[in-house]
């Protein structure tokens, strides 16, 4: 505990108000003064705050002005920044969701606007003239032709 607190700074690359600052918190509180917090960066979102999204995920995407209603992470994302003015990355929101019991879904049917009909009708007539279009090449020949540029 001697040595000099520019010393200290030197060796740990540090500036010396924080070995400053870290020999006080150790007077005054001891070793526990000293246990790290976390990143002093680290946005959260309190429960009282997730309880506000989940009020504004209920209300649907296009409340929210995107053009369709599926919720994506990113756009969970904008309404976290826009409404809870918090900035967290697409890991942290996927985290966030799923420690609030939220799971990634998929749709158990499809489209009630899908025609089979006219599924199967394009499947019969239009894919094989679309697959048949190619241009079939004998072997050996060339598929290229070269320019004329006279």
């Amino acid at each position: 505990m001697g040595e000099k607190t520019a010393v200290i700074a030197k060796e740990l690359r540090v500036s010396v108000r924080s070995v400053e600052r870290w020999r006080r918190a150790w007077r005054e509180g001891g070793m526990e003064a000293l246990r790290s917090a976390g990143p002093a960066n680290s946005p959260t979102v309190s429960d009282d705050q997730f309880t506000v999204l989940e009020e504004e995920l209920g209300k649907g995407p296009s409340a929210h002005g995107f053009a369709d209603e599926r919720w994506t992470l990113t756009r969970v994302q904008t309404v976290i920044r826009r409404r809870l003015r918090v900035s967290l990355s697409v890991a942290t929101v996927w985290r966030l969701l799923k420690r609030h019991g939220w799971s990634w879904q998929a749709p158990a049917r499809r489209a009630l606007e899908r025609d089979e009909h006219a599924v199967e009708l394009w499947k019969k007539e239009v894919w094989p003239q679309v697959k048949g279009s190619r241009r079939h090449v004998a072997p050996g020949s060339s598929s290229r032709t070269k320019p004329d540029f006279r």
